[in-house]
């Protein structure tokens, strides 16, 4: 087969027309619990212990032969003297956005790719700093390092997907530039299905035609690239050229495909109504999250998994886009039906809303109640602003009542994570400041 590759040359000869910084925490959950609990510091730490499962592990963990998605007893095994902590997801939040302000202190220009890490801009910000973008880099992880107690790794680069290649050269605490007359050298021996955005499959299909490496990838021929791959491959493409395709977006994405929520519970439950209680906050969870974006579904996925973790699930077409849970618990109740089953024990349940379309655009039919609607849309108005000013599910639906009195996780695997039992002078369950708890040595 022949090789679709042009002939070897330097994939660009600007060394920084463009600089995007990368910022990746290292191990994050774990991390932030480490900065909390001073103690815990140099000792394997796993987050999870609610979920059964490694959520998130320390390097100490790691080393040990820790990995995400292990069962707790198979973490054990491996690494006898683990520290088991039920995840704190309020505080990791917290953790997250104190790093994305101190990022902004170098840029206006911060995207925040998900709550561990962020895209950011620094074209043009040498002048400003007084100093090369290595520098100003290194003055950002050592910002984070020092206020929030954890380490994160950098990449440098003229693109979003090479800053990405060069954050994941080095980790922990990593800092890689990669300006353009380098670019070969960071690619030459990274496999091409390592590439962001190059999954499984699209790799297979290079390696077929001798592309097993990023450089190979980058070098190959633009019509080779144009006539074999689809338009996201082309993007990546041009990105590992050096050519800057995916812009810094700074905005929060209010643009949504789907919003899916799901609930782990333990012990598990053969309790119809109680798994379905579950199931009907998760759609209640999903439904605020698309009225807060002004969204409205036209499809709803049901699914169930079971204690052995096979799960079954089924989609419903709505009669019309809806983000309200009273209209929404008909096909909740009929895509449940479809998937329990009676003396069956399950461990969590999920709803997805899909076919997400903007409220503003929603059409009344002929068929439609508009008052009965409008009286609706004033109702759940009034229950968000309650929600706003008392804590999410002041007022909730009855049928969801059970989730709510019952303790998400029971028995061995029921620890509560500090920040929901340590509360600063004010706060209560439902309204709390955007702090974390720190337990400091004295």
């Amino acid at each position: 087969m022949s090789t679709p590759n042009q002939d070897h040359q330097p994939l660009t000869t600007r060394s920084w027309p463009t600089a995007i910084m990368h910022m990746d925490a290292d191990a994050f959950f774990a991390s932030c619990e480490q900065a909390i609990h001073p103690e815990l510091r140099g000792r394997p730490v796993i987050t999870g212990k609610e979920r059964g499962i490694v959520a998130a592990a320390s390097y100490e963990a790691k080393a040990k032969g820790v990995e995400r998605g292990m069962r707790l007893f198979e973490a054990r095994k491996v690494c006898p003297d683990v520290v088991m902590l039920p995840s704190d997801y309020e505080t990791y939040s917290l953790f997250s956005v104190r790093m994305f302000d101190i990022l902004r202190r170098f840029s206006p220009d911060v995207e925040e790719y998900s709550i561990d890490e962020a895209f950011v801009d620094l074209t043009g910000l040498r002048r400003s700093f007084h100093g090369s973008y290595e520098e100003i880099a290194k003055k950002a992880q050592e910002a984070v390092a020092r206020e929030l107690g954890i380490t994160v790794s950098v990449g440098v680069s003229l693109t979003k997907v090479l800053a990405k290649v060069a954050s994941k050269h080095r980790k922990p605490r990593g800092l890689t530039m990669i300006p353009g007359r380098e670019i070969h050298d960071y690619l030459a021996s990274l496999p091409v299905g390592k590439v962001w955005g190059i999954g499984p499959n699209t790799a297979a299909f290079l390696n077929k035609f001798g592309i097993g490496t990023a450089l190979q990838y980058a070098q190959a021929d633009e019509r080779f690239i144009k006539g074999r791959l689809s338009k996201p491959f082309q993007e990546i493409w041009h990105e590992l050229n050096g050519r800057s395709v995916y812009p810094v977006v700074a905005e929060s994405r209010h643009e949504y495909q789907s919003i899916s929520k799901t609930r782990t519970f333990t012990p598990p439950s053969d309790d119809e109504a109680f798994v379905f209680a579950q199931l009907s906050k998760n759609l209640e969870n999903a439904c605020i999250r698309a009225r807060r974006h002004n969204l409205a579904a036209t499809r709803l996925i049901v699914f169930l998994k079971q204690q052995d973790f096979r799960d079954a699930g089924v989609e419903i077409r709505l009669s019309r886009p809806t983000a309200f849970p009273a209209e929404l618990f008909e096909p909740l109740k009929e895509g449940f039906g479809g998937v329990y089953r009676p003396k069956i024990l399950y461990r969590s349940t999920g709803v997805v809303l899909g076919g997400l379309v903007a409220e503003k655009s929603v059409q009344y039919t002929l068929f439609d109640d508009v008052t009965k609607i409008e009286k609706m849309a004033r109702l759940y108005t009034a229950v968000d602003e309650l929600s706003e000013r008392f804590g999410k599910h002041t007022v909730q639906h009855g049928v969801s009542l059970s989730a709510k009195l019952q303790a998400q996780h029971e028995g061995e695997r029921g620890d509560v994570a500090q920040r929901k039992t340590e509360l600063f002078a004010g706060e209560n369950k439902r309204q709390r400041l955007g702090l974390p708890v720190l337990k400091i040595k004295v």
